[in-house]
């Protein structure tokens, strides 16, 4: 069979745990053991019991790292373990913030990585060698896999389930989970935030104004007017205070507005575009591939089924 080892640390979440465990369990193909440096973790409300030490990572032929609190110092001890591992070509993959503890190993540097969308920038900041992608679901490097957070690790299962033994098997897996197996590493998280300002930050007034108007045809003239300042020093501000352009702000907010609309309505995309201020259903739909990397309709099939 083969063998995946899951390591578990204190502060592991929970969801992307089982998400390792069952997700290759589910086949009856894999052998699923927990290890860590510590026989007992802290996981948020409960304790867990860790029956192998980190000398299980020398016979396995997949390593899992779930999610754990970006801020834990990874054991030296699990570096060198994850490290003697690669050297041996044993598959190592991430879920959600694992990727913090996987990046810590240098195992990832000058690698294209994912990790879910709330802690990407952070990541990038803290390893300024790995190069990270917040768009994508997953991502296969061959050896070395990461994933971004909740489902997108069940994707990732499935999808080395499907490298390791066909897509029969991984359908079989994917039905179990009640899953859809067809979703594809390099389709979008689909969050669109648009930048804000601090709370009580000089442009804090106009973005709100922005928020509620997305609908009107606005201009770079109407939005400096509404705030009291110039183009040019409107632009100023807006980098300096969102990182970001007034329109670009603008496109977000109303891309924002249009997914929801397209999550809890039946309208069509004609009506939608108007509604948060395209001039015309085709611009809507190439603002929207280009911002969440998806179509409207294919993002309203993913949440609507």
């Amino acid at each position: 069979m083969h063998e995946v080892a899951v390591v578990a640390m204190d502060s592991v979440v929970p969801f992307d745990f089982a998400v390792a465990v069952d997700g290759f369990n589910w086949t009856g193909r894999y052998r699923v053991r927990v290890c860590g440096p510590k026989r007992t973790v802290k996981a948020e409300l409960f304790e867990l019991k860790v029956p192998h030490g980190l000398e299980l990572l020398s016979e396995v032929d997949t390593i899992v790292l779930p999610g754990h609190e970006p801020d834990l110092v990874v054991p030296k001890q699990v570096i060198e373990a994850l490290r003697q591992a690669a050297a041996r070509g044993t598959r190592i993959a991430s879920i959600c913030s694992g990727a913090f503890v996987f990046a810590a190993t240098g195992l990832l540097d000058g690698l294209r990585v994912t990790t879910h969308w709330l802690a990407a920038e952070e990541l990038a900041a803290r390893f300024p060698a790995v190069e990270v992608d917040p768009d994508v679901l997953y991502v296969d490097n061959g050896q070395f896999l990461t994933s971004a957070g909740a489902a997108a690790g069940l994707d990732l299962c499935l999808h080395m389930i499907r490298r390791d033994h066909g897509s029969a098997v991984a359908a079989d897996a994917a039905r179990l989970a009640v899953m859809p197996l067809e979703r594809e590493g390099g389709q979008a998280q689909f969050i669109v935030t648009p930048p804000v300002a601090p709370q009580g930050a000089e442009l804090e007034p106009v973005l709100r104004w922005m928020e509620v108007n997305t609908a009107c045809d606005l201009t770079l003239e109407d939005l400096a007017r509404q705030a009291g300042m110039s183009t040019r020093t409107l632009n100023r501000r807006f980098r300096e205070q969102t990182g970001t352009t007034p329109l670009q702000w603008l496109h977000r907010a109303r891309v924002r507005q249009a997914q929801h609309l397209l999550e809890t309505t039946k309208d069509s995309v004609e009506l939608i575009a108007s509604r948060v201020g395209f001039g015309s259903a085709t611009a809507f739909r190439d603002r929207f591939k280009r911002i969440a990397g998806t179509s409207p309709n294919a993002y309203r099939a993913a949440f609507q089924g």
